[in-house]
């Protein structure tokens, strides 16, 4: 991603650019949009977005970056609390039910990319993938801390329970589908024994 001059500070064109293509991308669709529509709705020039970017791919990955630290920050501000594993799992849990209930909601922006971009090589998919692998990774470290057994097919497990929440979240009843999520977690919690 580029940065404006002027001291490392990331200019208000290059912000307004982010969030435009941010709300227009996860309420529509990427491929749906086009530069031009983001430009208007931003109120740049063409000329500014390309200072910024290079073009729609990097603005898109900008998007799926700034979706990423934010899951990130949700679960590390969970991780530094003094909860035990367990209710730190339980924890995240909420934290993606909540968002599950947003009346903004339009499922996970990282599946729904991938469905867009189903080339593995591409760039775009594999910003997903290393953000799916994170979280596969911090849950399975979290629930490595509860009980004795293996965690790794109980970090995929929660991983798959989190992903069809997040499908269906918004084409359900989001209070119901959040409230079944978070009772699978507690299943899985349940068989490590916490």
């Amino acid at each position: 991603m580029s940065e404006a001059t002027g001291g490392g500070s990331k200019s208000a064109a290059r912000a307004r650019l982010l969030a435009t293509a941010t709300r227009i991308f996860y309420a529509e669709g990427i491929h749906s949009v086009g530069v031009d529509r983001i430009i208007a709705e931003a109120q740049v020039t063409r000329a500014t977005l390309y200072r910024h970017f290079s073009g729609k791919e990097e603005l898109v990955l900008a998007y799926l970056d700034q979706a990423d630290r934010g899951i990130r920050a949700g679960t590390e501000a969970v991780r530094a609390g003094e909860q035990s594993a367990a209710d730190q799992v339980r924890a995240i849990g909420r934290f993606i039910a909540e968002s599950i209930q947003s009346p903004q909601f339009r499922g996970c922006a990282f599946l729904n990319a991938t469905a867009e971009y189903p080339d593995p090589a591409h760039p775009i998919h594999q910003a997903v993938l290393t953000h799916r692998q994170w979280f596969l990774d911090t849950v399975t470290d979290l629930l490595a801390q509860v009980g004795d057994a293996p965690a790794a097919e109980a970090g995929r497990h929660l991983v798959m329970l989190r992903d069809g929440a997040m499908a269906s979240g918004c084409l359900f009843d989001p209070k119901l589908i959040s409230e079944t999520f978070q009772l699978g977690i507690e299943g899985i919690l349940q068989t490590r024994g916490a």
